[in-house]
């Protein structure tokens, strides 16, 4: 089975077990706000607050995100790149560092369970799974601590099927570009939003699979008029803030890539 379609069924795996389609557990959804942009102009989010959507195009496509991610172009907020200000880059490899400490027992999963991290879908065969801690979840809600990722993400090698290669930080979904920021600068990173999402309404649920999604976050319908029209929910915004960080790449590309169809284990 190709990898873009199994990292499909995941995810789709993930909204279907979560409540209503709505909140998943650790997450937020928003119903009835502006959706964000799809290009650098401003979007509004809840509470009044303004945030830029970088054009997805800008990135080099499916080069540069890989399939999967690629295919969620209409469902996706990316960050646009800062200017480089001194001391960006000293302070995200201080990060890295300490994110790559903090985890390395973790190399061990049955540790991450122990420390209250749970294993998403653990029944779903996965090319990466995340270990959530809840937690930490709501701890990324008003504070950055690079020590206590929001999620721990395994990769399934053809030997070992929970293989440590990174973590995923979160910050609520009304975070604003100077919040996340001073998390992690923006002008080597790039955080990620999924936005645009229609649930399908009961009768429907099917449409959420095949190679031409109707619903869902890799699904033809991105508007709310669109939604509406077939009886779904429309949610501008869906979970939060997001980014992954593999730290045992050895350079800062790679250790920020957006690519999930890829290894990143060593």
């Amino acid at each position: 089975m190709p990898v873009a379609h199994v990292y499909r069924t995941m995810i789709v795996a993930t909204i279907l077990a979560s409540v209503s389609l709505t909140t998943p557990a650790g997450y937020a959804g928003q119903q009835d706000q502006p959706a964000p942009a799809t290009s650098a102009m401003p979007a509004m989010e809840a509470g009044g607050t303004q945030h830029g959507c970088d054009d997805l195009s800008s990135m080099g496509g499916m080069s540069v995100m890989g399939e999967s991610m690629g295919a969620m172009t209409n469902h996706m907020c990316i960050t646009p790149l800062r200017a480089r200000q001194p001391g960006d880059e000293e302070k995200v490899k201080t990060m890295v560092a300490q994110v790559r400490a903090a985890i390395d027992k973790y190399k061990d999963y049955k540790k991450a369970l122990a420390d209250g991290y749970v294993i998403a879908n653990p029944k779903v065969v996965q090319p990466q799974y995340h270990f959530t801690n809840d937690a930490n979840v709501r701890l990324a809600d008003t504070m950055f601590d690079p020590t206590k990722p929001s999620s721990l993400l395994y990769y399934q090698t053809p030997t070992q099927r929970y293989k440590l290669e990174g973590v995923m930080f979160t910050a609520r979904p009304s975070a604003t570009e100077d919040e996340l920021n001073q998390r992690i600068p923006l002008s080597i990173v790039r955080w990620h939003e999924h936005t645009n999402f229609c649930a399908a309404p009961a009768d429907k649920v099917k449409q959420y699979f095949g190679d031409h999604p109707k619903f869902g976050m890799f699904g033809s319908i991105h508007t709310k008029e669109a939604c509406q029209a077939e009886g779904g929910t429309f949610m501008p915004v869906i979970f939060t803030w997001m980014i992954h960080v593999f730290p045992y790449e050895d350079n800062l590309k790679d250790v920020f890539s957006m690519n999930d169809d890829v290894a990143h284990v060593h």
